[in-house]
């Protein structure tokens, strides 16, 4: 029997052929090494691939800053804007996105000026900005504000001349005009040639575009007009057709009598008659100023020689003496059919006609008695202090615009009858 444990059983052959060198406790427990990783390879530890890792993580990130930005810029830019009143904003010609973005910023009507200006360029709006003055509303997004700037909707503003008024005062309408730019026209257009009409502009319109819109459409109203004239009447050329009408917008505004206004003045020119219109006048003490509200007509205003007093000249005056509306010219291109050769105030804003010398001194004596009894019932009247004067019957409102007496003496009013 073989006895030797290094036999070659099959129990001999699982023994360890050195000594058994016994471990502690500790050194069993301890974990033995692990199988050691492959060793890279050449080209794994090439830089290139180094860097091109190193690339697409760089690429990614900013892709994903990008989208980020991209979500956070696109809510800001849609967002409601930090002003809570709103304002006006200027956009003037040839300003480019980064200096209106930069300007609306200062002005607290958006955020951040970067946020917009990149906005405007994502939807492709660059170059589609327009120049203009805008209403930009309380809370205005930057979309909204980039919206309104590409409609060009500006903010309008309205220039108004009123019939009646003379060159002078039209002009200087046009002069304290704030929103409109540039100088006064050097020449002073001739009276009667300004359109009574109400402009409409965005800032930075000029005085000179106002007053030249103005002459052109007088002109273009005033041919009109003429063409369409009722034959025969007494007027030799389309001056006198715009003198007359200027007189008849400064004796009345009522738009039911100024045909029969107008009518009486052609039936006094046919019939070689002074016209003896109050408005006329005023035009020739005052020019186209104007005559002060607080100033009446006195008796000697009427026997005051100037080229434009119609009680002492034949005739029409040498020049309109404002500026007539379309009603005005229209009224005197075709008048009324009637045999009226006066009239005078009724003492409601109004005129009551006559054909006859006798029934108008009649309707002056009432309305002289109408003046009286109003004037009683005011007070009693001393003159005022450096009146050296009496008014010319009492009389110095009933002009329908505002600017001459009018009703006392009109077309052989009360001085026609006192003669």
């Amino acid at each position: 029997m073989n006895t030797n444990p290094g036999g070659s059983g099959q129990f001999g052959q699982n023994q360890q052929t050195g000594p058994i060198v016994p471990k502690t406790a500790a050194e069993a427990l301890r974990p033995e090494a692990g199988t050691p990783p492959p060793k890279r390879s050449r080209a794994s530890r090439s830089q290139v691939v180094v860097f091109m890792n190193f690339v697409i993580s760089a690429v990614m990130l900013m892709i994903l800053a990008a989208g980020v930005s991209l979500y956070f810029g696109k809510q800001a830019f849609n967002e409601p804007g930090p002003s809570a009143t709103g304002d006006t904003f200027l956009v003037k010609p040839s300003t480019g996105v980064q200096d209106i973005a930069d300007q609306l910023e200062r002005r607290g009507l958006i955020s951040d000026a970067r946020i917009f200006r990149i906005g405007v360029r994502v939807y492709g709006n660059d170059s589609a900005l327009k120049a203009g003055e805008y209403e930009i509303k309380p809370r205005a997004s930057m979309r909204d504000i980039m919206e309104l700037l590409k409609s060009g909707k500006s903010v309008m503003y309205s220039l108004t001349i009123p019939e009646g008024l003379t060159v002078e005062q039209a002009l200087q309408r046009v002069a304290e005009q704030d929103a409109l730019t540039g100088d006064m026209p050097a020449t002073t257009p001739a009276e009667g040639s300004l359109a009574t009409d109400t402009l409409r502009f965005t800032r930075g319109a000029t005085r000179q575009q106002m007053v030249d819109k103005l002459l052109a459409d007088q002109k273009k109203l005033v041919d009109e007009v003429w063409q369409r004239r009722a034959p025969d009447l007494p007027l030799a050329n389309v001056d006198d057709f715009v003198t007359l009408a200027s007189i008849v917008e400064k004796e009345t505004g009522r738009g039911d009598e100024r045909s029969r206004v107008a009518a009486v003045f052609l039936n006094r020119l046919a019939k070689g008659m002074r016209l003896q219109s109050d408005p006329t006048i005023i035009y020739g003490l005052f020019g186209g100023k104007g005559k002060p509200t607080d100033r009446p007509i006195y008796q000697s205003d009427i026997e005051k020689q100037t080229p434009y007093n119609t009680y002492l000249i034949n005739g029409l005056p040498p020049t309109p003496i404002a500026n007539p509306g379309r009603a005005a010219l229209e009224a005197v291109a075709n008048p009324s059919k009637t045999d009226d050769l006066y009239f005078v105030a009724d003492g409601t804003g109004g005129h009551v006609f006559a054909t006859t010398l006798a029934e108008h001194n009649e309707n002056v004596a009432r309305y002289r008695a109408l003046q009286k009894k109003q004037a009683e019932d005011v007070a009693k009247g001393a003159k005022t202090p450096g009146q050296t004067d009496a008014p010319a019957d009492g009389d110095d409102s009933g002009d329908a615009s505002g600017d001459a007496g009018g009703d006392s003496g009109d077309a052989g009013g009360d001085a026609g009858a006192a003669q």
